[in-house]
């Protein structure tokens, strides 16, 4: 085998399919069988990639005309892995071709970022690698601030502060503005909150090695937002978003915050520490009450927040939160147009009371492991106190799709880019 590929889409079986394969090889060409025309080859076609990738074919060349845009998208998942993540040449239309493109960057620099180790990428670094990013494709429609260290402190980001102090590396929060009208009174359309924890070793709440082996991506939600974004003004985004990443190192030392302690919040919100691994809610509350600030139509925020979430969804899922249900209609109605899969856990406003303190308005989580029954709701729950307008226009998404520990039939090992895709689709939305 080649080293490069043809790769061709088909529905009808030639004679020399590989036993149960949906694959059949003529020299460099490869052929793809799928079944009429159904949800299903979709995924059939992504696991093709994955196979495909998996015989050391180290690029592939798109070809035919039975190849559609979700179709080449989703071989391009299946394929795409460490150091191999813009090795695909789409076919189709110019404006096909330049949307795959397109994504296929975006994608990759997201993934790239959600892979690198946690010495490589701190705090500040994540605040200024995704400025620089959104910078560079908007140079004249971007403004930022990085806001670090004790100045977090001092404006009252208590909760992105108390989780990164204990860490040599600073606690930052990017707080940046997209603005293509150039109008400073612009109405904010969204605001997107990204939980950038860089590495999370659980703090005093340490986890076991075998938990805390992949949190290098637990800034998954950052990356994810960021990109999000990147897709979208490269997609011709006109409307004025926010984002803003919560970015931190949460490490055990003698400065670090510790169980038992109360935040107060930027909104009077006093919380009691029950978990410090229940430090992503810490970080995004600070996120949220900025969010609501601007008053924007809209709220998304994406962290890669629970363990209950995965567990509810199998990690073949993202999940979905809110107290507004057109929010939730509108994320999965697109997520199902982008196949980019989510689900609609619950949550009502009985979940701001299920973590509580007898010393302050509630504890980030309880003393039992995963946050007791319900634990993915609960933190949602938790975050809801935080937004305005009884949850109007905000959507929760707990990424519980966003990484890999170990390959599949679907994935190679680590980030998948999940979850970036809706929420363009939102951002996009007419």
């Amino acid at each position: 085998m080649t080293q490069a590929a043809i790769i061709k889409l088909t529905s009808q079986q030639a004679s020399n399919w590989q036993g149960a394969s949906n694959l059949s090889f003529n020299g460099d060409e490869i052929s793809i069988y799928v079944d009429g025309d159904n949800a299903g080859n979709l995924r059939s076609i992504q696991k093709a990639g994955r196979k495909i990738e998996g015989l050391g074919v180290k690029n592939a060349k798109l070809s035919g005309d039975n190849w559609c845009e979700l179709s080449q998208w989703a071989f391009a998942q299946g394929f795409s892995k460490v150091g191999k993540y813009e090795a695909i040449e789409f076919t189709g239309s110019d404006d096909v071709s330049k949307r795959l493109a397109d994504k296929q960057e975006v994608y990759a620099w997201a993934r790239d970022l959600i892979n690198q180790t946690p010495s490589q990428l701190v705090p500040q670094g994540l605040a200024q690698t995704a400025l620089a990013y959104i910078k560079g494709l908007a140079p004249e429609q971007v403004t930022a601030e990085v806001i670090s260290g004790t100045d977090l402190e001092q404006q009252g980001w208590t909760g992105t502060y108390n989780v990164g102090k204990g860490s040599i590396n600073l606690p930052s929060m990017l707080i940046l503005d997209y603005n293509p009208s150039g109008d400073a009174l612009a109405p904010v359309f969204t605001t997107l909150v990204g939980k950038g924890i860089t590495f999370d070793s659980g703090g005093y709440s340490i986890k076991a090695s075998a938990g805390m082996f992949s949190m290098k991506c637990d800034m998954g939600g950052a990356a994810t937002v960021t990109a999000a974004l990147a897709l979208a003004i490269k997609s011709g985004l006109h409307k004025r978003v926010k984002l803003i990443l919560c970015c931190a190192e949460n490490m055990v030392s003698s400065y670090a915050y510790k169980l038992g302690d109360i935040l107060t919040y930027k909104n009077g919100t006093k919380v009691e520490i029950a978990n410090t691994d229940a430090e992503g809610r810490l970080v995004l509350a600070d996120g949220l009450i900025a969010a609501s600030e601007f008053n924007s139509e809209m709220i998304i925020d994406a962290a890669t927040l629970t363990g209950a979430a995965m567990n509810a969804t199998g990690g073949e899922y993202n999940a979905l939160f809110a107290l507004d249900n057109e929010m939730i209609s509108k994320a999965q109605q697109i997520a199902g147009s982008e196949n980019d899969p989510a689900w609609h856990l619950p949550l009502a406003a009985f979940h701001q009371d299920k973590c509580p303190s007898a010393f302050a308005d509630t504890a980030n989580s309880t003393t039992q492991k995963g946050g007791g029954a319900g634990g993915a709701s609960n933190a949602a729950g938790f975050l809801a106190r935080f937004v305005d307008n009884g949850g109007k226009g905000w959507l929760h998404m707990d990424l519980s799709a966003c990484y890999n520990e170990h390959g599949n039939g679907m994935w190679a090992a680590g980030a998948t880019g999940s979850g970036i895709a809706t929420i363009t689709g939102i951002l996009l939305e007419k």
